[in-house]
Protein backbone atom coordinates (compact mmCIF):
# COMPACT_ATOMS: atom_id res chain seq x y z
CA UNK A 1 0.00 0.00 0.00
CA UNK A 2 1.31 3.40 -1.00
CA UNK A 3 1.44 6.07 1.68
CA UNK A 4 0.48 9.45 0.33
CA UNK A 5 1.91 12.50 1.96
CA UNK A 6 -0.56 15.34 1.76
CA UNK A 7 0.91 18.78 1.83
CA UNK A 8 -1.11 21.39 3.64
CA UNK A 9 -2.34 24.20 1.41
CA UNK A 10 -0.42 26.84 3.34
CA UNK A 11 2.80 24.83 2.93
CA UNK A 12 2.22 24.36 -0.78
CA UNK A 13 1.64 28.09 -1.23
CA UNK A 14 4.68 28.93 0.88
CA UNK A 15 6.90 26.55 -1.09
CA UNK A 16 5.77 27.74 -4.50
CA UNK A 17 5.02 31.42 -3.92
CA UNK A 18 6.75 32.29 -0.65
CA UNK A 19 9.21 35.03 0.09
CA UNK A 20 12.11 32.66 -0.52
CA UNK A 21 11.43 33.05 -4.27
CA UNK A 22 13.85 35.44 -5.94
CA UNK A 23 13.13 37.19 -9.21
CA UNK A 24 15.59 38.91 -11.51
CA UNK A 25 15.18 41.50 -14.24
CA UNK A 26 17.80 43.01 -16.50
CA UNK A 27 17.11 46.54 -17.67
CA UNK A 28 18.59 46.64 -21.16
CA UNK A 29 19.36 49.53 -23.47
CA UNK A 30 21.27 49.27 -26.76
CA UNK A 31 21.79 45.54 -26.12
CA UNK A 32 23.63 46.33 -22.88
CA UNK A 33 22.49 45.47 -19.35
CA UNK A 34 22.21 48.83 -17.62
CA UNK A 35 20.95 47.53 -14.29
CA UNK A 36 20.10 44.10 -12.85
CA UNK A 37 17.33 44.12 -10.28
CA UNK A 38 16.43 41.30 -7.90
CA UNK A 39 13.41 41.11 -5.61
CA UNK A 40 11.34 38.78 -3.49
CA UNK A 41 7.56 38.47 -3.97
CA UNK A 42 5.36 41.18 -2.52
CA UNK A 43 3.44 40.07 0.57
CA UNK A 44 0.19 41.53 1.86
CA UNK A 45 2.03 42.96 4.87
CA UNK A 46 4.57 44.68 2.59
CA UNK A 47 1.81 46.03 0.35
CA UNK A 48 0.05 47.53 3.37
CA UNK A 49 3.32 49.05 4.59
CA UNK A 50 4.08 50.61 1.19
CA UNK A 51 0.52 51.98 0.95
CA UNK A 52 0.79 53.47 4.45
CA UNK A 53 4.07 55.18 3.56
CA UNK A 54 2.67 56.66 0.34
CA UNK A 55 -0.35 58.17 2.14
CA UNK A 56 -2.28 58.17 -1.13
CA UNK A 57 -4.34 55.74 -3.22
CA UNK A 58 -2.43 56.64 -6.40
CA UNK A 59 -1.33 53.45 -8.21
CA UNK A 60 1.74 55.17 -9.66
CA UNK A 61 2.90 56.24 -6.23
CA UNK A 62 2.38 52.72 -4.93
CA UNK A 63 4.37 51.21 -7.83
CA UNK A 64 7.23 53.65 -7.21
CA UNK A 65 7.17 52.81 -3.49
CA UNK A 66 7.21 49.11 -4.36
CA UNK A 67 10.26 49.55 -6.54
CA UNK A 68 12.09 51.60 -3.92
CA UNK A 69 11.26 49.16 -1.14
CA UNK A 70 11.78 45.84 -2.92
CA UNK A 71 14.53 46.31 -5.56
CA UNK A 72 17.76 44.58 -4.51
CA UNK A 73 21.24 44.15 -5.91
CA UNK A 74 22.92 40.76 -6.39
CA UNK A 75 24.07 40.80 -2.74
CA UNK A 76 20.54 41.38 -1.42
CA UNK A 77 21.00 45.06 -0.52
CA UNK A 78 18.38 47.65 -1.41
CA UNK A 79 19.13 49.49 -4.64
CA UNK A 80 17.14 52.57 -3.66
CA UNK A 81 16.78 54.53 -0.45
CA UNK A 82 13.49 56.09 0.65
CA UNK A 83 15.06 59.50 -0.04
CA UNK A 84 15.51 58.60 -3.75
CA UNK A 85 11.79 59.00 -4.43
CA UNK A 86 11.86 62.70 -5.46
CA UNK A 87 14.79 62.10 -7.84
CA UNK A 88 13.12 59.06 -9.39
CA UNK A 89 9.87 61.02 -9.84
CA UNK A 90 11.46 64.11 -11.40
CA UNK A 91 14.63 63.02 -13.17
CA UNK A 92 14.09 59.52 -14.62
CA UNK A 93 12.09 58.70 -17.75
CA UNK A 94 8.75 57.37 -16.51
CA UNK A 95 8.65 54.59 -19.11
CA UNK A 96 11.87 53.11 -17.67
CA UNK A 97 10.44 53.14 -14.17
CA UNK A 98 7.16 51.66 -15.38
CA UNK A 99 9.02 48.85 -17.17
CA UNK A 100 10.75 47.88 -13.91
CA UNK A 101 7.58 48.27 -11.83
CA UNK A 102 5.46 46.17 -14.19
CA UNK A 103 8.05 43.41 -14.16
CA UNK A 104 8.06 43.45 -10.36
CA UNK A 105 4.25 43.45 -10.13
CA UNK A 106 3.84 40.63 -12.66
CA UNK A 107 6.85 38.57 -11.60
CA UNK A 108 6.56 34.91 -12.49
CA UNK A 109 2.86 34.65 -11.70
CA UNK A 110 1.83 32.57 -14.73
CA UNK A 111 4.57 29.94 -14.52
CA UNK A 112 4.39 29.61 -10.76
CA UNK A 113 0.61 29.13 -10.83
CA UNK A 114 0.91 26.42 -13.49
CA UNK A 115 3.62 24.62 -11.49
CA UNK A 116 1.45 24.61 -8.37
CA UNK A 117 -1.57 23.32 -10.31
CA UNK A 118 0.53 20.49 -11.73
CA UNK A 119 1.80 19.55 -8.27
CA UNK A 120 -1.72 19.48 -6.85
CA UNK A 121 -2.87 17.22 -9.70
CA UNK A 122 0.07 14.85 -9.20
CA UNK A 123 -1.01 14.32 -5.57
CA UNK A 124 -4.45 13.04 -6.65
Amino acid sequence: MKTRTTMRAVDLLKNKFGVSQLYKYDLIEDEQVVLTIFWHPLTIAERESIQAKSKTDDAGDFALGLMIEKALDEKGKRLFADGDKPTLRREINSSVLQEIQLEMLNSGAENKVEEAKAELKSED
